[in-house]
């Protein structure tokens, strides 16, 4: 113990210029002199783990993080930038709802991503984002770009990790709900999305009592143009699932490339309905002892999709189910009831399912599935015509994790990392042994968790977060809703450690990923007069001098500059009716030389990184005298950065 707080004392001694012992530290300069260490940590009550977690963590201000994680931002529809081991929170990426500090849904060139996500024609002002994917190159993370699924209304969206900035939002009226979504496959060929809640095909009407007949899920497989920076949906196509509720997703690798893997629920067909008569869903679809492995050879899908045997739904490609089951695009396993995640190992042998009612770790053996289906050796069908492998002839084995299985990351030592929800806590197992290793406790109720690089091909281990549910008490209390809890765990010493409690206050993040902070190049400027979501100047840039108000019949054309510390033009005088389009450049070339613009009463708000050109439309449809202002502050003058919008009757 002594020799333990030696080297600490000599550590904090080094960084924080504290002494140690009795002794006293050098004068602090302000009159009076710092602490000892050992006064420290009695005054705040610190332990000497305390002291190594804090040493661990610690990043000085300039300093930066060694792995970056994008987490999703649940009932927010953001996704949440983290650094690593800092814990600092980065950013907040604006996605699927508006977000006004980067003016997110506010200019028209944000405003037409937004509204690539409408479905029926309905603007969607809320999402429940749950799984980022970072795109892959052979299976390994390659920084360029963020995708994210919107569970509530199947929306997938494309952010370039250039800017940090969401470029593009898709969505398909095939399907009504996600889980299985964003996933991608080794080279982001597809960007992978898969239902949750069985609906009709197309968003037709059936009856639920139909629900065995008329109801079903999909996988929908989003062709990613690499070149473009865009999903291409005319390219991408979608295979029918029965009506099973399908959960999460992950693609194969190396040896499995070429196939994905999705987990279900509700081989029981129920539909609910506890009002009418029958059992609640919760317990409906937890009859049964088993549920379907999802297999899908999508190369052999994309075959299909160009030799025509599909049908449009939605304006989507869809292979039938009769068509995937005879086939040979979809096949059945067996897996433990209620399973949860779905995780492929990082040489692409084994595929490791979560079964929420189970205790078990279930590890199946991609090469003796694949040997099965090339034998055609199946046990039978189910009620939709899919074969069905045999469970004991699947598996490679089963490890006794404990209460509550989730989800599974990997390390670069051959172990793997499990959330156990009812046990709360993260289980170490060996993959080669399927023996358990170690456990840590979490706080509370653990769900996902991530570790860096963890589900590619060359996890680094090092480090990994366990995303929690409750933090009930964790933090000072802050009224009846509490944030989430990601904690910090080290996986470099002997006994995995918790080092550090990140609140994150922004819905219920769900899934995260965690990636070298090397791999990313974000730019630090935009080119004058680029338009960040074409990637080019944009037509309507403005230059120095050439500032204007341009008329036509109702239509005001303002081309206006913003430099520190004045908007040109800064008065702007428009008629009662008129239609203003309104086009800004932000003249700045430095770095972090940030304008915002925003107009009293009219809505406005924008955000103008350097160089960045945006454009708004509005109707002056309110008559008198308006205050507009930069609202991020960028100089000793920034309060004088204003002018006023005229409306006149």
């Amino acid at each position: 113990m002594r020799s333990i707080t030696i080297s600490l004392c000599v550590s904090v001694t080094a960084v924080a210029g504290l002494a140690c012992g009795g002794g006293k530290a050098p004068s602090t300069g302000g009159g009076g002199t710092s602490s000892t260490l050992t006064d420290l940590m009695k005054a705040r009550g610190l332990s000497e783990i305390d002291v190594q977690a804090a040493l661990k963590t610690y990043t000085p201000s300039g300093k930066l993080d060694e792995y970056m994680v994008f987490a999703s931002g649940g009932h927010s529809g953001q996704v949440i930038v983290i650094g690593v081991p800092s814990m600092r929170i980065l950013k907040y990426i604006g996605v699927f709802t508006p977000e006004p500090w980067q003016g997110y849904g506010f200019d028209n060139q944000t405003k037409d991503v937004m509204a690539g996500g409408k479905r029926g024609d309905r603007d969607l002002t809320w999402a429940d984002t749950h799984h980022p994917a970072l795109s892959e190159s052979g299976g390994d993370y390659d920084g360029k770009y963020l995708f994210i699924g919107d569970k509530a209304n199947a929306r997938i969206a494309v952010i370039d990790l250039k800017d940090f900035a969401t470029k593009q939002i898709v969505t398909t009226e095939l399907i009504g709900s996600d889980h299985g979504a964003a996933f991608v496959t080794p080279n982001t060929d597809y960007v992978v999305e898969t239902t949750q809640y069985a609906t009709p095909l197309g968003g037709a009407f059936a009856d639920l009592k139909e629900y065995k007949d008329k109801y079903r899920g999909a996988a929908v497989f989003w062709k990613f143009d690499r070149d473009k920076g865009r999903i291409d949906k005319d390219a991408s196509f979608a295979i029918e699932f029965p009506p099973y509720v399908q959960d999460l997703a992950d693609a194969g690798k190396k040896v499995s490339d070429g196939y994905a893997f999705f987990n279900s629920i509700n081989t029981e067909l129920a539909w609910g309905g506890n009002a009418e008569g029958n059992p609640p869903m919760e317990s409906g679809m937890s009859q049964n002892d088993m549920d379907y492995l999802h297999v899908v050879n999508w190369r052999k899908a994309e075959e299909l999709i160009k030799a025509g045997k599909f049908e449009t739904i939605a304006g989507m490609k869809v292979i039938r189910l009769a068509t995937a089951a005879e086939e040979g695009v979809l096949t059945f396993v067996p897996e433990p009831k209620s399973p949860h995640g779905v995780d492929v190992t990082p040489d692409g042998e084994d595929i490791v399912v979560g079964g929420k009612l189970d205790t078990h770790g279930t590890v199946f053996s991609f090469s003796k599935i694949k040997a099965l289906i090339e034998q055609k050796k199946y046990e039978g069908k189910d009620p939709y015509g899919v074969p069905i492998l045999a469970f004991k002839d699947a598996i490679r084995g089963q490890v006794e994790l404990g209460l509550g299985p989730l989800h599974t990351q990997f390390d670069d030592q051959g172990n793997a990392y499990t959330s156990l929800f009812l046990e709360t806590v993260v289980a170490k197992w060996s993959l080669k042994d399927l023996k358990v290793l170690d456990k840590v406790s979490t706080h509370y109720n653990i769900g996902h968790l991530v570790a860096a690089e963890g589900d590619t091909v060359s996890p680094d281990g090092r480090f990994l977060i366990a995303m929690n549910k409750w933090a009930l008490d964790r933090f000072n209390k802050v009224g009846p809703l509490l944030p989430q809890n990601f904690q910090l765990v080290d996986l470099t010493t002997p006994k995995m450690q918790v080092l550090y409690d990140l609140p994150l206050p922004l819905g219920e993040p769900h899934y995260a990923q965690m990636i070298k902070a090397d791999k990313l190049a974000p730019i630090e400027i935009y080119a004058p007069g680029e338009d960040p979501i074409r990637g080019e100047v944009s037509p309507f840039a403005v230059t120095g001098g050439k500032e204007r108000v341009e008329r036509q019949g109702d239509q005001v054309h303002v081309y206006m500059t913003a430099i520190r510390s004045h908007f040109t033009p800064d008065i702007v005088r428009v008629k009662l009716g008129d239609t203003v389009h309104w086009h800004v450049t932000n003249l700045e070339q430095a770095y972090d030389a940030t304008h915002g613009f925003a107009i009293n009463s009219y809505n406005i708000n924008l955000s103008l990184e350097p160089g960045e050109h945006s454009d708004v439309t509005f109707k002056a449809d309110r008559a008198g005298v308006f205050p507009m202002y930069c609202t991020e502050f960028c100089s000793a003058l920034h309060l004088e950065m204003a002018g006023y919008l005229v409306v006149e009757p």
